[in-house]
Parts: C-alpha cells; structure tokens; sequence
C-alpha cells in the first residue's frame, strides 16, 4: 500500500471542506438553548395567564422578563 499511496503529512492543515463540516456539527451553545427555549417559554406564560385569568399589562410585562432573561443568558456566554 505504500507504494501506491503517500503516507499522511501530520502537518498538513484539513481542506477548507473539511473545516466548514466540522463547524456544521458544532456543541449546543447559550444562543441556540435559548433560542430553542423561548418559545415554549413564552407559550407557557400565555397559557398559564389565560388559565388564571392575568390582566393584560401583567402579562406583557412577564413576557418582556422572560426575553430579557433569555437575552442575558445568551450574551453570557463564552463565544
């Protein structure tokens, strides 16, 4: 097999395809937990203000934490 094929340059860097495969199956980071959780988090507070009857500024203003919440959390991290 040496003979037909080169052995492996360990300094040799990836191709660029490579590279940009690799940061496609990048670790779940702050942003994207919270985006994926804003809008159950937000269904929720919807839900359980209509089931126990929540005036209206209330609710706009608990809606207005939560993203504010979720902001914070996501620009916290380390990226």
């Amino acid at each position: 097999m040496e003979s037909i094929f080169a052995p492996l340059d360990v300094n040799e860097p990836l191709p660029r395809e490579l590279v940009l495969d690799a940061r496609r199956y990048r670790r779940l980071g702050r942003r994207e937990l919270a985006g994926a959780l804003w809008l159950p988090a937000f269904a929720a507070v919807l839900i359980l203000a209509g089931w126990i009857h929540v005036s209206v500024p209330i609710v706009l203003g608990a809606i207005a934490l939560l993203l504010l919440g979720f902001v914070v959390f996501a620009a916290s991290g380390d990226r």
